[in-house]
């Protein structure tokens, strides 16, 4: 029986998934241990592995970004974040490249010493690690132990060569196409943080690791086994270098729980006044953008007088109190991949999750991207079929039923086949095709 320790960032949106795949190991007969903050051991409990408490980061998001506690500085840098979405593309990813060095190497030495100890304790044969907690991937290439990545978000996150830079999108959609000085500016932030992380790698591993090969650039250091990545394998993705074994799962959700009554109490009042109903969810981070959470829901209500919506408003619930009514609910979370079986559009910000659980569900999207690999994921959405894609800081009320009625008429034909291939895999998949690699791979080393 292999023992693996599965290691995520204390972010919701990374730690879900991850422990779904660590449940789905622990099936497949591997002894499991879930490694994150103190605050996520109820992911390990829920999918019946052991917990180790690791925190890789200072920064972390337990479910509504705005709500979890944070010190003064990391608040500070929420805000500051926020306020460059409400710029527009570029400025959002600009903020992000200043704050990477506080986000992904906060406390690297502080990290190898928490993997030499819990090596030593658990004496596991591989590890399982986020492409995004860099510290971690850095701590295992400096202890030379054997570990896969996990892809979280948009496959563009491996970098595929020497022209793939982190933080610049692959492909940007139409509706967000930027000028070419704004281009400019963010591929010369990004080439520098490429440079001072490299540097900063290469130093760490010099000082921790004087032995091992120098780690190469630090944003391409992923797994020479195995990743896996919670996407499907769409064809015109940056084909990846040879040699490690790319596992596209599709979608790394468990399977989606029934509605709970109350849920079905509501979903039911709504079905009784409208034909059709939206949800709207912006991800843990985003839904403090209420001004486009209300854009959206007061263009629904005016504009598609056959359609109500369910808004994730997180801790802007009571901003938005007003809109609610017969055909609106507004509440701080809603469950979002059991509420995917019952609605008829989603309208979301092109995260990673959200994109592949619509697929897995068959329902189509609009994607209102804000940051990070939003506007990778949105691309995918529009050039595959499965969405429609605008800018929210341009969007008004009157855009949104327009682009609903045009995500109906035009999401139909592929969507069904994309849909089938997504749920033929998953984390069952991905579970059983990772342990046999990584079993090939530490069998021939």
């Amino acid at each position: 029986m292999p023992r693996v320790v599965v290691v995520s960032p204390p972010f919701l949106s990374h730690a879900q998934p991850l422990s779904v795949l660590a449940g789905a190991l622990r099936e497949r007969g591997a002894e499991v241990h879930f490694a994150c903050a103190p605050a996520f051991e109820h992911l390990a409990r829920r999918e019946g592995t052991g917990f180790v408490p690791l925190s890789v980061t200072r920064n972390a998001n337990t479910g509504v970004a705005e709500a979890t506690r944070q010190d003064a500085r990391e608040a500070e840098r929420l805000r500051e974040f926020l306020d460059a979405t409400r710029e527009g593309a570029v400025a959002a990813l600009l903020a992000q490249a200043r704050h990477r060095r506080a986000d992904m190497l906060a406390d690297p030495e502080g990290v190898l010493d928490a993997l030499r100890t819990t090596d030593r304790r658990l004496r596991p044969d591989w590890y399982v690690v986020d492409q995004l907690s860099y510290p971690v991937t850095l701590a295992l290439h400096c202890l030379d132990l054997p570990y896969a990545t996990f892809c979280p978000g948009h496959p563009s996150y491996v970098l595929s060569g020497p022209d793939t830079w982190f933080g610049l999108p692959y492909a940007w959609p139409d509706a967000l196409r930027p000028d070419g000085d704004a281009l400019e500016e963010l591929s010369g932030a990004v080439r520098a943080n490429d440079e001072a992380f490299t540097a900063l790698f290469a130093a760490f591993a010099r000082e921790h690791a004087p032995s091992r090969p120098a780690p190469g650039r630090a944003f391409a250091l992923s797994s020479p086994h195995a990743v896996v990545h919670a996407y499907p394998e769409l064809p015109w993705l940056p084909t990846p270098p040879e040699g490690t074994v790319r596992l596209f799962t599709g979608h790394m959700a468990a399977p989606a729980p029934e509605l709970d009554p109350q849920w079905q109490a509501r979903l039911k009042g709504l079905r009784d006044v409208a034909a059709r109903v939206v949800l709207v969810a912006l991800g843990t981070f985003l839904s403090a953008r209420d001004d486009v959470l209300r854009t959206v829901v007061e263009g629904v209500l005016a504009g598609l007088p056959d359609t109500a919506v369910v808004v994730a408003a997180g801790e802007r619930t009571r901003a938005l109190a007003d809109l609610a009514g017969d055909r609106a609910v507004v509440v701080p979370s809603v469950p979002q991949q059991a509420l995917l079986e019952h609605v008829d559009a989603m309208v979301h910000h092109g995260g990673g999750n959200s994109f592949t659980e619509c697929l897995r569900a068959g329902v189509p999207a609009l994607l209102l991207p804000f940051s990070s690999d939003q506007f990778s994921v949105a691309y995918d959405a529009q050039r595959s079929g499965a969405g429609v894609v605008r800018d929210p800081n341009t969007l008004s009320p009157e855009d949104v039923p327009t682009a609903l009625q045009t995500l109906w008429a035009t999401a139909g034909p592929r969507l069904p086949g994309l849909s089938a291939s997504v749920r033929g895999r998953g984390p069952g998949w991905a579970a059983g095709e990772l342990l046999a690699t990584m079993g090939r791979r530490m069998g021939g080393s």
